[in-house]
C-alpha cells in the first residue's frame, strides 16, 4: 500500500511536467507517420497476468512483430553477444521519431496509465510480452511476485548488456531487497540513464 501511494504521489507531482511532453510526443508521432499514437500490446504483471500495457508507437503501423519474437527466442537461447547489445539493431521498423523516443526510453512515458490503474509500479520488474514469458525455466516465475515498472534495476543497471538469465536475477534480487529506500534511488539513478542512452533503442 505504501508503494502504490508514494507512486500516485509522484505521479500527481509530476504531472504539470507530463501532460505537455506526452501531448508534444503525441504531435510529432502523428506528423512523422500515419497510425496511432499508442502501441497496446499484452504483457506479463503481477503473478504473471496478462495486461494492455502502454507505449508510445515507434514502429511504423502493421509492423511485423514476429521479428522480435525471433529475436527473443535467440537472445533466451544464449545466441547473442551481450557486450555487444542485445538490443536489434538497424531495425527499418522504426520511424524517424521512434529512434529518438528509444534511444531517450521516452517511448515508455504512456505506461503512467498503467501505474495509475494498478497495473503497474513506477518501480519494478521490466514489463515482458507473453512471447518472452514462453522462454521462461520454473526459476524465473519469481519475478511476478511483484509488480512490473515502468524503470527498475534491470533498467539503470544492466540496460542492454546482460545475458537473458542476469536480467532475470536482477529482477528477482531487486523483489528480494525492495524497500522504498531502494525505488528512491533507483527512480532517482533512471534520469542518468536515460540521457546516455546506454543500451536503449
Amino acid at each position: 500500500m505504501l508503494k502504490r501511494a508514494i507512486d500516485l504521489l509522484l505521479i500527481f507531482i509530476a504531472l504539470p511536467i507530463l501532460v505537455p511532453l506526452m501531448l508534444l510526443i503525441s504531435i510529432l508521432i502523428r506528423l512523422d507517420s500515419p497510425g496511432t499514437v499508442f502501441f497496446i500490446q499484452k504483457r506479463a504483471g503481477l503473478h504473471c497476468i496478462p495486461f494492455n500495457c502502454f507505449k508510445f508507437r515507434t514502429m511504423y503501423a502493421n509492423a511485423d512483430q514476429t521479428i522480435h519474437q525471433k529475436h527473443i527466442e535467440a537472445y533466451a537461447a544464449g545466441r547473442l553477444n551481450e557486450s555487444n547489445g542485445v538490443k536489434l539493431t538497424n531495425d527499418v521498423r522504426i520511424t524517424r521519431v521512434g529512434k529518438l523516443l528509444r534511444r531517450s526510453s521516452l517511448d515508455e512515458l504512456p505506461q503512467i496509465i498503467n501505474v495509475i490503474k494498478g497495473e503497474m509500479s513506477l518501480v519494478g520488474p521490466r514489463p515482458l510480452p507473453m512471447y518472452e514469458v514462453e522462454q521462461f525455466d520454473l526459476w524465473h516465475n519469481e519475478r511476478f511476485l511483484m509488480p512490473p515498472g515502468i524503470t527498475g534495476l534491470w533498467q539503470v543497471k544492466g540496460r542492454s548488456y546482460v545475458s537473458f538469465d542476469d536480467q532475470l536475477r536482477m529482477d528477482i534480487r531487486y523483489i528480494r531487497k525492495w524497500s522504498i529506500w531502494l525505488d528512491i534511488q533507483l527512480i532517482f539513478e533512471t534520469i542518468p540513464a536515460m540521457l546516455s542512452a546506454k543500451g536503449a533503442g
